[in-house]
């Protein structure tokens, strides 16, 4: 069948060339499109449910959230594990899935399962999924910094909130912007207990009036002159004044008690959470760009970049944004070096089969079959969404010396059916379908072999697509890749080969014992062969003993599940005794920034204490 689909390419070699060309320009097309980045994503399908309960300790918060929740997402269709985590005044529960489950129907599934359980939480609970993102999330993290001094930390924390949040997230491929430090200003009302208790009043009874004071209500239209006026009342409160002029109640004489006799109104910070500082130079809001599950990590920080850097005219003077974390540099530093190696490899491999071919036309038949098959392989990762990494690249750099063996081993074998034609015709000129019928003998002759040996290399990985978890995600890019460049180039050598070799070995075909490097390597190799051949059972001895020889080493060689890479940032990341001061974590952090920033090598230190406002940090 091998020899037969040989023959039909010959014959039909306009086709196959316009289909090789075809494949090119496809391949070209996804290769482009294919989603960058550094390693594959290792993370489980997963869903992140954040609940926030303000004030409360995390025991209340286990009791009265966790629990309920993590019991009743058990039901979740498709959830492997459960898993709740309780903090002041935060509850996470992470709902991991089966692998291959689909992100967003995984999301669906949770929130019709939120549906059932919200009646059964505190009635100032609010739940809410995290993005949709993975433990690869993080892409891009920036500082804002004002040199001038003019703002303080609640200013610009209000910047980071009110406007480089909302533009940031309106970027293609961000799930999410986080903000990071600073201070959340806000109303503050301190009540004096002593004047509660003169007064009579509760601390409900507070509560009530200022919510009641908080409100905004329609009142229909009315027609006034040939023209409808809409009627609202507008009652929120805006100042420190209006809060202090809210009535609570009257005394028994008649005179109204205010917020402002029983309280201190005024403005200052949430209570925080996280805290963030760059340089040692004290503290900086921050923001971090989580970006969506399954896009171009590399287009997307290029998007973001490009949005940081037209809403810096918009900014207040003084003001400026620091990147502090940056993946893109990692992600082209790991592609760049793949891909010198890989054209290293095309040289090699050029330089090879030229000097043992000895013929500059027919080592090119041999190298014309690389790129298209690395292309063939990049159409199947782009459909599949593989993204392309250190690992499923890693594939094809395996894959490269065995996908030019077949090409070899035909051209060679078309090298000795032309110089035996021209013996048995010397005078004569191999032209036209004689010349064509001399390839495809010769093509024939070794082609099924050379199919079915790619074919065993190709099937070579199999036992990786059986690998489960964080290893098969991690290998499986490797295996894909290699299988697919082995299969294309499987194909490759029974289709476009022949063809190739038919347009491209003319001219003085010279004879094998022409090459001299060819008759060195012969009259090494024989004496050899002779004397293996003359000694089998020596032979099998010292192999037997240099494999045993070798158990000792491999199991003291050590491994490591993750290939090492110098990433250019390094992760200090100290503990502390639970409860820390936010003010005394923030002093720690400073000294600590301040003496990493002291080292030459270092260029910045951003230090976060504490955890971002997002579900996809689990720091407590």
């Amino acid at each position: 069948m091998i020899a037969r689909l040989i023959r039909w390419s010959i014959a039909n070699r306009f086709l196959v060339l316009l289909a090789s060309l075809m494949v090119s320009g496809w391949g070209v097309v996804c290769l482009l499109a294919t989603p960058l980045d550094a390693l594959p994503d290792l993370s489980d399908v997963q869903v992140i449910v954040r609940t926030s309960y303000p004030g409360q300790a995390p025991r209340i918060v286990e009791n009265q959230v966790t629990y309920p929740l993590t019991t009743t997402l058990l039901s979740v269709p498709g959830a492997k594990t459960v898993r709740g985590y309780s903090f002041f005044g935060d509850s996470f529960v992470y709902v991991l899935f089966e692998d291959g489950t689909d992100l967003y129907w995984a999301r669906s599934r949770v929130l019709e399962v939120l549906n059932q359980v919200q009646s059964r939480l505190p009635a100032n609970a609010k739940t809410s999924l995290g993005p949709d993102a993975t433990g690869v999330g993080w892409i891009y993290q920036y500082a804002l910094i004002d040199r001038s001094g003019r703002m303080d930390a609640g200013q610009l924390r209000a910047l980071q909130d009110w406007f480089l949040k909302f533009e940031l997230k309106a970027v293609a491929g961000v799930a999410e912007v986080a903000s990071v430090g600073g201070m959340v200003r806000q109303y503050q009302i301190v009540l004096d207990p002593h004047q509660l208790a003169a007064y009579g009043i509760a601390h409900t009874k507070v509560i009530e009036a200022v919510q009641r004071a908080n409100q905004e209500a329609g009142g229909s239209v009315l027609e006034l002159g040939e023209a409808e006026v809409m009627v609202r009342a507008s009652g929120y409160l805006q100042t420190l004044d209006d809060f202090r002029k809210i009535p609570l109640t009257t005394t028994a004489a008649g005179v109204s008690v205010r917020l402002r006799d029983v309280a201190r109104i005024q403005v200052g910070p949430e209570m925080r959470r996280g805290i963030g500082e760059l340089d040692g130079e004290g503290e900086a809001t921050g923001g971090i760009i989580v970006m969506r599950s399954g896009k171009n990590a590399l287009e997307t920080i290029a998007e973001v970049k490009a949005k940081l850097t037209e809403l810096r005219a918009s900014l207040p003077k003084g003001v400026e944004i620091v990147p502090v974390y940056d993946r893109s540099g990692l992600i082209e530093r790991a592609v760049a070096n793949l891909r010198t190696k890989l054209l290293e490899e095309f040289a090699v491999v050029a330089v090879v089969c030229f000097i043992f071919l000895f013929h500059l036309r027919s080592a090119f038949v041999a190298i014309v079959s690389l790129p298209l098959g690395i292309v063939a392989a990049f159409i199947v990762m782009r459909y599949q969404g593989v993204n392309a990494n250190i690992m499923s690249l890693g594939g094809i750099a395996i894959a490269i010396g065995a996908m030019v063996d077949a090409a070899v081993v035909m051209i060679e074998n078309a090298h000795k059916h032309l110089e035996r034609w021209a013996e048995q015709h010397e005078g004569e000129k191999l032209e036209g379908e004689a010349r064509w019928k001399v390839i495809g003998d010769a093509a024939s002759e070794v082609g099924p072999a050379l199919f079915f040996s790619l074919l065993i290399i190709t099937l070579s990985f199999i036992p990786v697509f059986t690998l489960q978890a964080q290893e098969g995600r991690l290998f499986s890019p490797l295996a894909f890749t290699k299988t697919y460049a082995m299969a294309a180039a499987a194909g490759l050598a029974v289709t476009l080969i022949p063809v190739l070799m038919g347009y491209l070995i003319r001219g003085r075909i010279p004879a094998e014992r022409a090459n001299p490097l060819n008759r060195l390597l012969i009259a090494l190799y024989r004496p050899a062969l002779d004397a293996v051949l003359r000694w089998p059972k020596s032979t099998l001895v010292i192999a037997a003993i240099a494999l045993l020889a070798s158990l000792w080493p491999l199991q003291h060689i050590g491994g490591e599940f993750m290939p090492r890479l110098d990433e250019g940032d390094l992760l200090y990341m100290p503990s502390a005794l639970p409860g820390l001061s936010a003010g005394k974590a923030a002093e720690l952090l400073q000294q600590t920034d301040r003496l990493i920033k002291t080292i030459p090598e270092v260029a910045s230190v951003y230090g976060k204490a504490g955890r971002a406002e997002t579900a996809t940090d689990p720091a407590p």
